[in-house]
């Protein structure tokens, strides 16, 4: 448990103005990864905010200004025979083309009760910089940590991590650590402490009937000619049937392990749409531990202006999110061979998935964050052995070989890729106190002992 002046320093940092402070010059930086005027954003928060703050508390920090963006790298050597922890977290945000409310300025921190708002609020500044807060909180407690740090921010994560992986194999020997501790992606409640291990991975599926170079009149043509959006219909239903259940066998699942599903029972049930979804799995079994493929475009002729016409071309664009244990070294075969099978050889389809990772729950570090963090947390905790969403969990396992413990500081309303995104006050405070629960404890034990 904390101690009651660390916790009490912990409530103050949060609630007393001074993580407002910092988070408001965070969220002022643009830094939108998706747009190359983004990029001296990026630059600013990394060398005019973090950078400084980082040597402050005795980091030796490079910035790396690499293609395809931007790193920061910073370490905290105490002692070569204690546990070293790497931190990770990124300075990107999505664009604001969805409109916000009109009181609100996505690039100015707005307080309205006990939320802030602000694009980066809680995906993901706010969450790297209260981990970076817990780190300079145990220093004045203690005057020194315990254990050794090395921070990574990238600049990417937003649109899919590119070159990270290569900046990772490339400079291993810096990043060399025992665990990795991170915070993105959200609790599963505001009021649910939530421990996870990794994430389902997602694979962009592009379908293309393109038949002929121009529409045909439906009455002239109609029964003679092969429709592209018919055909595509067809073959969308035959991946995936219209209760959202995944009709390729080769893409199903693994089953659900005894551990498993035991961690799943304590998750909050989700939302539910009555009949939707894979019927042998609880709700809490399809989001985490489940395929799914979710149609998130589909095009044929103009909706809003059609015409008796047969189209000629027809289009869709799904997202297939697996987990860990599923092969995707032949998607795009897969999916073809399905779809000729079943007479769609019109289709075209172009699909690429690298494999989705976690962290087994009897891995020792596990155990040792679950003993720390169930009774400082008062037995609130959550474990999900992978986040629904998708993080570059990949990197840490399978690049580096690490151990990875995701404790997020947001919640899953928190409008992040959305308008109006927040970040709650008391899920700030919570987050914080849960993260330095982890961290004081480190420095006491050396975690888990091997």
């Amino acid at each position: 448990m904390l101690p009651e002046d660390l916790r009490q320093a912990a409530d103050t940092y949060v609630t007393g103005g001074e993580f407002a402070a910092e988070l408001a010059r965070a969220v002022a930086h643009r830094t939108v990864s998706s747009d190359p005027s983004g990029r001296p954003h990026v630059l600013a928060y990394l060398t005019g905010q973090l950078a400084p703050t980082l040597r402050d508390s005795g980091f030796a920090v490079t910035a790396h200004d690499d293609a395809p963006a931007p790193f920061l790298l910073a370490t905290r050597r105490e002692d070569p025979d204690l546990p070293t922890v790497l931190l990770y977290g990124h300075a990107d945000v999505v664009d604001v083309s969805i409109p916000w409310r009109a009181d609100l300025d996505p690039w100015v921190l707005t307080r309205e009760g006990e939320r802030w708002y602000g694009r980066g609020s809680a995906d993901n500044k706010g969450q790297h910089l209260l981990n970076l807060a817990a780190l300079r909180l145990l220093l004045a407690h203690r005057g020194r940590l315990g254990f050794n740090v090395t921070v990574l921010v990238e600049s990417a994560g937003e649109v899919g991590s590119p070159g990270l992986a290569e900046f990772a194999a490339a400079h291993r020997e810096d990043l060399r650590a025992d665990v990795l501790v991170a915070s993105d992606g959200p609790r599963v409640a505001a009021d649910r402490p939530t421990l996870f291990l990794g994430t389902r991975a997602a694979a962009q599926v592009h379908l293309d009937v393109d038949l002929r170079p121009d529409a045909r009149h439906a009455g002239n043509w109609g029964g003679v000619l092969r429709n592209p959006a018919t055909t595509l219909a067809g073959a969308v239903a035959s991946l995936v049937d219209g209760h959202g259940r995944l009709q390729v066998p080769a893409l199903q699942a693994p089953p659900v392990d005894d551990e498993v599903r035991a961690a799943l029972q304590a998750v909050p049930a989700p939302e539910v749409s009555p009949g939707w979804g894979d019927p042998d799995r609880t709700p809490a079994e399809r989001l985490h531990a489940g395929n799914t493929l979710e149609v998130l475009a589909l095009g044929a002729g103009d909706v809003d202006h059609p015409v008796g016409a047969i189209p000629g071309r027809a289009r869709a664009v799904l997202q297939f999110r697996y987990v860990a244990g599923t092969d995707v070294s032949r998607l795009e075969e897969v999916l073809r061979e399905h779809l000729e099978e079943r007479g769609f050889a019109e289709v075209g389809v172009s699909a690429h998935g690298e494999p989705a990772s976690r962290t087994p729950l009897p891995d020792p570090w596990v155990r040792w964050a679950r003993s720390v963090l169930e009774p400082a947390t008062d037995g609130r905790l959550v474990v999900l052995p992978s986040l629904g969403g998708t993080l570059p969990n990949g990197v840490f396992t399978d690049v580096l070989g690490l151990p990875t413990l995701w404790v997020p500081h947001s919640y899953p309303g928190c409008g992040q890729h959305a308008a109006d995104e927040h970040l709650p006050v008391e899920v700030a405070r919570d987050g914080l106190r849960t993260v330095l629960a982890l961290f004081a404890a480190l420095g006491n034990d050396s975690g888990p002992r091997q």
